[in-house]
């Protein structure tokens, strides 16, 4: 074992002496370590119910013959981190918390380790230190919020009932008292936001891509059923450390491109196109950007989830969740192994679908393409992402004036003031992994907009990311970014800009001679925070057309 390093022999008799301070038994010496690397915390929604799945696990772990040790990861809640400062942290916290979980299982030589996860940036994390690990691991998703009620009748979820609130709000469909109504109910229970936002579609691929027990990705937070998950994922740890089954066995380039399938089938969030390859280069895989756009044109979208949808996550499940979808697409699926010790096409072929509406038949799909884009042009010459999923089919040709703001907060001012309005392109910039740093998500302009009426009029372009939550035309992702000089950065308002959705193209209709004329005359600006862990991060930091990757 691993830990033999750290536990076995005369030498190591100072080791043994500091773990029995903490408890560990004579008898525990003897078996795997396990470690349980949690992300509970009071600031998060998805994770302040995680102790009763760590005690789960646990026991799960101790049934299954090993010795289990707890150990902690942060997590940052993108809805309350949005809008401000705050959003500069939460991407970059996915690679601390990847470089957290590896500094303590290789200082502690820890044999096998046991992830409890749920949001947004959190669970790409505890994937990237998995396959960057390469130790036995399941990941344990803590489920799905459920939907709000207002009055007994109408379904609420965060993103359309308070994010989108705050437009009608200023708009002047709702009164304050209707907006503070809506801000007590749209959450009523722990749990990742209930659509298909990011949270809820990473932990659906984490599912398929073998490293989590099946059920896992939909299972509803609170319920009996993650209960039991949580057990059988410690006890399921032992046997892969015994068998020595580890991520880069499960995570394979198959594993992948299914879960960029089930991606773009289920419409989710354009956040994993960061997300996957990221997680893949950890695992010495090699998966970029243009892959998703080459799967999607052979993917129908078969799911119609909020945003872009009514359904619910807790839809999803009851029409048989993760393993429904898989049914749905198993002849475009390769086999890959799980950590269930069942194969992706088994579990697919074995597993029925509930209610068609909610995951339909290819045949009779919401639309013949996934529901993530990828456009190029001289905007993006190393590509940008729409979801489509979450657009109305008339925007998909939109030409329109930009209007330029060199932050999210100018553009938000501007929209207060009325000064954006139908037909506006509206460019959003140094927004990107270093201009920003960090990338920050914006929901709350994107939001606003849709609330006020304005969601089919406008289109937003930005080097920063949109949240999952987002609908109509917002285009992110946008490479090269306007801190290294991309021709984001040389829009100027009044420019003519043309968004070809089918053709996948997005460009300012202006001369290249023009274009080199703004460059000569561009400057890179100074970093925005030179302090902290962020100046560090925008050393790092590379493209998103390369999943923002620290290297």
């Amino acid at each position: 074992m691993r830990s033999d390093k750290s536990k076995k022999g005369v030498e190591r008799t100072a080791n043994r002496a500091l773990m029995h301070a903490t408890g560990v038994t004579r008898g525990e010496m003897e078996r795997p370590f396990i470690g349980i690397c949690s992300s509970f915390t009071d600031l998060v929604p998805g994770h302040i119910n995680m102790r009763q799945l760590e005690r789960r696990i646990e026991r799960g772990v101790a049934f299954g013959g090993g010795a289990p040790f707890l150990f902690s990861v942060p997590g940052i809640c993108d809805g309350i981190a949005m809008g401000h400062e705050g959003m500069h942290y939460s991407l970059p916290s996915r690679d601390l918390i990847a470089n957290m979980a590896e500094s303590i299982v290789e200082a502690h030589q820890l044999d096998g380790v046991v992830f409890i996860t749920n949001c947004d940036k959190i669970t790409p994390g505890m994937l990237i230190a998995a396959g960057r690990l390469n130790v036995p691991a399941i990941i344990v998703t803590a489920g799905p919020m459920r939907s709000g009620l207002l009055h007994g009748e109408r379904k609420l979820s965060l993103v359309r009932d308070t994010f989108e609130a705050v437009g009608r709000y200023y708009n002047n469909d709702i009164s304050i008292d209707e907006l503070k109504e809506l801000e007590c109910e749209a959450c009523p229970t722990g749990g990742s936001c209930q659509g298909l936002y990011t949270a809820n579609t990473m932990n659906c691929l984490t599912e398929v891509l073998g490293i989590s027990l099946t059920g896992s990705g939909t299972g509803m937070e609170g319920s009996s059923k993650k209960l039991r998950l949580a057990e059988e994922s410690g006890e399921r740890i032992v046997d892969l450390v015994r068998e020595n089954i580890r991520p880069r066995d499960i995570m394979t380039p198959e594993a992948f491109r299914n879960a960029i399938r089930v991606d773009l089938a289920l419409g989710g969030s354009t956040n994993t196109t960061l997300h996957i390859p990221a997680i893949a280069y950890a695992a010495g895989v090699d998966i970029d950007l243009k892959e998703f756009d080459d799967i999607g044109r052979h993917i129908p979208q078969i799911a119609s989830i909020r945003p872009g949808g009514d359904y619910m996550m807790e839809d999803v499940e009851s029409a048989g969740g993760v393993p429904a979808v898989l049914h749905r697409l198993v002849d475009d699926l390769e086999d890959s192994p799980t950590v269930n010790g069942r194969s992706i096409k088994e579990i697919a072929k074995s597993s029925p679908v509930y209610i068609d509406d909610v995951i339909r038949d290819k045949k009779n799909a919401y639309r013949k393409e996934g529901g993530i884009f990828v456009l190029y042009g001289n905007i993006a010459t190393e590509g940008c992402v729409i979801k489509v999923g979450a657009i109305d089919e008339k925007m998909k040709l939109f030409e329109g004036k930009a209007k330029a703001f060199d932050s999210e907060d100018l553009a938000m001012q501007a929209f207060q003031d009325n000064k954006i309005g139908s037909g506006d392109v509206v460019i959003v910039r140094y927004e990107g992994p270093k201009g920003g740093p960090g990338m920050r998500e914006s929901l709350a302009l994107t939001a606003a907009i849709a609330g006020k009426g304005l969601g089919e009029k406008i289109a937003l372009i930005s080097d920063g990311r949109f949240s999952g939550g987002t609908r109509g035309i917002s285009i992110g992702h946008v490479s090269p970014e306007a801190f290294d000089g991309g021709v984001i950065a040389l829009i100027e308002d009044g420019d003519d800009i043309k968004i070809d959705i089918n053709e996948r193209s997005i460009n300012v209709l202006v001369s290249d001679e023009e274009l080199a004329n703004r460059k000569e005359k561009w400057k890179q600006p100074e970093p925005r925070i030179t302090v902290g862990w962020l100046s560090q991060y925008v050393k790092l930091v590379q493209s998103a057309a390369k999943g923002a990757r620290l290297e």
